[in-house]
């Protein structure tokens, strides 16, 4: 990979590739690690019709994907004039899901082998995710991780300010004693790319949500389909 230096739409600079290659690896986990978009949506179009009688759709939360589950429940809620117990909505929403994706949740290509991979090879990882703890450690379950296989874990509880502040990826690249700059942040949504752009990190998009020119346009580098042959392009 040649070594370059990128500039978004408002004049910033971006990050450059660090020489050597990626010291650090900071991943978001839905549709990153596994291909769950589709099921939360569908446990949340689940969880309108049970206790609220509204019927929505599962596009309807496509902005807010990458959030968090206030933001991702709470936007649909306003646009249909829901007023929103968000305890008891999420915790519904949370149980619907896990029966949801039981046999069904799968990682994404090249996922596991690459967090094993950079275990093996002493690049840090993290996982910075908006997500609450019980979502993420029933997706790491349903594909055979755990959090120890990462060196270090954030969810969506660990900091004040959601994506697209940079916060949670900041925090990650703090707790791995990496600078964000050698850091590579892995997501599948504009406003976790956001953030991690804003965190001074280049970031690698996955079109496994959201199409290629969506996430270029929010600052991806590159954009690939899935994880596989990822491994050498953090040492290159």
């Amino acid at each position: 990979m040649q070594m370059h230096q990128q500039s978004d739409p408002t004049g910033s600079r971006r990050a450059t590739v660090p020489a050597g290659g990626f010291k650090g690896v900071l991943f978001d986990v839905d549709g990153v690690l596994v291909d769950s978009e589709p099921f939360i949506a569908e446990a949340a179009v689940l969880m309108f019709a049970e206790l609220y009688g509204v019927a929505v759709t599962a596009e309807e939360f496509a902005p807010f994907i990458g959030t968090g589950e206030i933001s991702y429940l709470g936007g649909v809620a306003e646009a249909h004039g829901v007023a929103l117990d968000i305890a008891r909505a999420k915790a519904r929403t949370y149980e619907l899901y896990f029966k949801v994706i039981q046999g069904r949740l799968r990682a994404v290509p090249g996922a596991i082998e690459l967090v094993r991979s950079l275990r093996a090879a002493g690049i840090k990882t993290a996982i910075a995710t908006s997500a609450d703890k019980i979502k993420l450690d029933a997706n790491l379950r349903e594909i055979g991780l755990v959090e120890e296989d990462f060196d270090t874990v954030l969810t969506g509880l660990d900091v004040e300010r959601k994506k697209p502040f940079p916060d949670i990826y900041l925090e990650a690249a703090r707790r791995i004693a990496i600078p964000p700059a050698d850091c590579l942040v892995v997501e599948d949504a504009p406003e976790g790319i956001r953030a991690g752009v804003a965190a001074g990190s280049m970031c690698l998009g996955l079109s496994t949500t959201f199409s290629e020119a969506r996430l270029l346009e929010s600052g991806a580098f590159q954009v690939q389909k899935d994880l596989c042959g990822t491994f050498s392009l953090l040492l290159s």
